[in-house]
């Protein structure tokens, strides 16, 4: 029987912040972040992965602080620490000494400081449209620029996110009426539209993270769209230079969500690099 969004959600305290996240599966702990565009979750997310990956890990898809049903706090000063901290909240309220990561642009980026940070916590790594330095594309790109003008005036609309999710894809023609309107519905929240993290208002700072990344020494995978026009596929080269024990995997004819779009290849892809004995 497939999984379902409501039969899997939960919430826990994490430290200060209440978290929704869902659960499914036996076997190691492997935590999924999801992105950060309007509407995003942990369910939206990896809806297309997490009976997959179940079947051979205990499953975790946090929603982030700010994001989905978890609290929405303010955020002043280091976004990435102050979601990294969710996290690591998380696993301690859940007794999660150590997970697998796979994390999403933002997600991806969360993890990342999450190994910077709490090193000891973390065992392997998937980051997909991971932010970190482009080489060679203009900034910001255009999915960028969509994801920071939802929510100016004159705020959140169907036909804004339509144009953020066209740009996030490859393929516009596999986004369904439904896909769209679950999304608004969730980018609409009113405690969302009084606090939204990724806006121009927001007074969260996106760290420098990069120039960081050589003391990382986790196994990692770093996954790819070579169509992605939100975090250009540039950003992948800069990852491969600097992380100590990466490999890279570039999906042709693929947007920002490399693993909604290619998601049976990405499936066996991830679970091939988190079980294999290399």
């Amino acid at each position: 029987m497939a999984l379902t969004e409501e039969g899997t959600g939960k919430f826990v305290q994490a430290g200060a912040l209440r978290l929704h996240y869902h659960e499914a599966g036996r076997g190691p702990a492997l935590i999924m972040i999801h992105g950060g565009g309007p509407g995003a979750g942990g369910w939206s997310n990896y809806r297309r992965n997490v009976d997959h990956f179940a079947e051979r890990f205990h499953v975790f898809l946090p929603d982030l602080p700010g994001f989905a049903k978890s609290d929405k706090p303010r955020v002043e000063g280091g976004m990435l620490a102050f979601m990294a901290g969710g996290i690591k909240d998380l696993m301690d309220a859940l007794d999660i000494p150590q997970a697998h990561f796979v994390g999403n642009s933002l997600g991806g980026a969360t993890t990342m400081k999450l190994a910077l940070d709490y090193p000891d916590r973390i065992q392997r790594i998937v980051l997909m449209g991971a932010p970190s330095l482009a080489l060679f594309t203009p900034q910001p790109a255009e999915g960028i620029k969509h994801l920071m003008g939802y929510y100016a005036p004159p705020g959140p609309s169907i036909e804004k996110l339509r144009s953020f999710l066209n740009v996030m894809v490859y393929d516009a023609s596999a986004l369904t009426d439904q896909l769209i309107k679950e999304r608004y519905e969730a980018s609409i929240q009113p405690d969302l539209l009084a606090n939204p993290i990724l806006s121009p208002g927001s007074r969260a700072v996106f760290e420098p993270i990069w120039k960081d990344l050589g003391s990382i020494k986790h196994k990692t995978l770093v996954v790819w769209g070579r169509d992605d026009r939100t975090v250009t596929l540039d950003h992948s080269f800069f990852l491969l230079n600097q992380l100590q024990d990466v490999r890279l995997h570039v999906f042709g004819k693929c947007g920002h969500w490399a693993q909604w779009e290619k998601a049976n290849e990405f499936n066996c892809l991830v679970t091939d690099f988190l079980t294999s004995e290399y």
